[in-house]
């Protein structure tokens, strides 16, 4: 019964999600997210498509699992990449005012072909992990509550990305932008139920969630939080969501809809944490990413209710993932027309190339998040020494930050193996992650400053 009320209330959503997607498009509002009436969005709206594109489903279950393991330590270590907002907002008002119509704008203006190039490689990488990773979860939810129903998980994920693509492939960019707000005033009333019943419950204690160690002890949930410190500033620079929408509309709406979008977002990873805390304190075991755990331990309605957050979630990161996809392929590689047809083709293919992903069996959440986040850190001394110093930098040095950055991501992601894990200390492996951070800074810094120096030595004319 359970199960048919939660596939009754997504469904829903997701008929709600096709009402509202606009039945006609343009290309200026399919990849550029103009309205029917040729206006820009409002700031509510962005806020409101910010916010949801960015506690997806995948960022949920991390906040909460983080929690569960490493107590408020964990979950101030994922909320801490909601500062993105900030460093986002700010790396955007610096283009902006440049001149500068997006972060590939900036790249090719310093360093051309070959500086857009890398960027739309690491951006390419994180489009296709966001479609896999919220594929993912929407498999997991399902299999959780369905478990007798064989092939309720590959149904699932097919059902979900099916009807995700035929909005999103419907009006683009303008189509997600409204969808965005219509499923994030329905998350946060579902979550904000869940949330209400779980710290009026009678074993909450606020101060226990607060002080909580997590079952695993806090000390790892500290590295990764100096972990989120050190990339939380290339992190936005290189998620296409979160960049789209800061070209969109003037300066100040800009403005504002970051700096809303970074406390509403917050206050929600955090809420969501605290799930997770509680899970630990009351002793829970861990089973089926929290999932199974929550079904012992919360009322029907309440597990309900955060499932469905879950999915809601997991359904507006999918539009703007594809929205972006679309934009990426067409107006950025310009591998396809300019036209309705061409942003479908992309979004088509990174659907089909995300949910393949999702049915091959890897079932990691986190390791996306470090990975891609750990690529990212190239941007940071490109980003603070070209961007906000003004200074120039050749390519030799953007090319040796870049490497170091890719070499850094696949160190962690192949970690395990013998040839890797020799090089990398002994330790937990966000320990092992910290350093490498470290070392792809210091590594990126030490090219970039060189070069910078090398190119201020340079006499125009000579």
């Amino acid at each position: 019964m359970q199960a048919i009320i939660l596939i009754a209330l997504f469904g829903l959503v997701i008929a709600a999600s096709l009402a509202v997607a606009p039945r006609k498009a343009t290309p200026e509002g399919f990849f550029g997210g103009i309205g029917a009436q040729g206006a820009a969005p409002g700031l509510w709206t962005l806020v409101l498509s910010q916010v949801t594109t960015w506690i997806f489903a995948r960022s949920l279950m991390n906040a909460a699992i983080l929690g569960y393991f490493y107590g408020m330590a964990g979950t101030l270590a994922y909320a801490a990449y909601y500062g993105s907002f900030l460093t986002g907002g700010f790396i955007v008002a610096r283009i902006r005012a440049g001149g500068g119509r997006s972060v590939q704008d900036w790249l090719s203006q310093r360093f051309g072909g070959f500086g857009t190039g890398c960027y739309n490689f690491v951006i390419g990488l994180r489009l296709l992990s966001e479609v896999f990773a919220n594929l993912l979860v929407v498999g997991l939810i399902f299999g959780a509550v369905l478990p007798g129903v064989e092939g309720a998980q590959l149904w699932s994920v097919l059902a979900v990305a099916g009807f995700g693509l035929a909005y999103s492939a419907a009006g683009g960019l303008s189509a997600s932008l409204r969808t965005d707000v219509v499923q994030m005033i329905v998350f946060l009333v579902v979550f904000a139920a869940a949330f209400l019943a779980l710290i009026l419950s009678p074993g909450f204690s606020l101060a226990a969630v607060l002080t909580a160690p997590g079952t695993s002890g806090s000390y790892n949930g500290w590295v990764l939080l100096l972990v989120a410190f050190l990339q939380v500033f290339s992190y936005p620079a290189h998620d296409p969501v979160m960049m789209d929408r800061g070209f969109l509309a003037d300066a100040r709406t800009t403005k504002l809809s970051f700096l809303h979008a970074f406390w509403i977002s917050t206050a929600c990873i955090i809420g969501f944490g605290f799930f997770g805390i509680q899970a630990g304190l009351v002793g829970a075991g861990y089973e089926g990413e929290l999932i199974g755990t929550w079904a012992g331990m919360f009322p029907p309605w309440i597990f309900a209710a955060l499932l469905l957050s879950l999915l809601v979630s997991a359904l507006s990161t999918l539009d703007s993932a594809l929205a972006s996809a679309a934009r990426l392929c067409v107006e950025e590689l310009r591998w396809l027309p300019r036209t309705l047809s061409g942003g479908r083709i992309a979004m088509v293919a990174f659907m089909g190339i995300g949910a393949l992903l999702t049915l091959s069996g890897n079932q990691t959440l986190f390791d996306a998040v470090a990975v891609s986040g750990t690529a990212s850190m190239f941007l940071t001394p490109v980003l603070i020494i070209g961007l906000v110093q003004g200074r120039a930098i050749p390519r030799w040095a953007f090319g040796v930050a870049f490497a170091a950055a890719m070499l850094g991501a696949a160190a962690y992601f192949l970690r395990a193996e013998p040839f890797v894990a020799a090089l990398l200390p002994e330790g937990h492996k966000y320990e092992q992650l910290l350093a490498i951070c470290v070392v792809v800074l210091v590594v990126g810094f030490a090219a970039v400053l060189t070069g910078a120096r090398a190119a201020a030595r340079v006499v125009p004319g000579n």
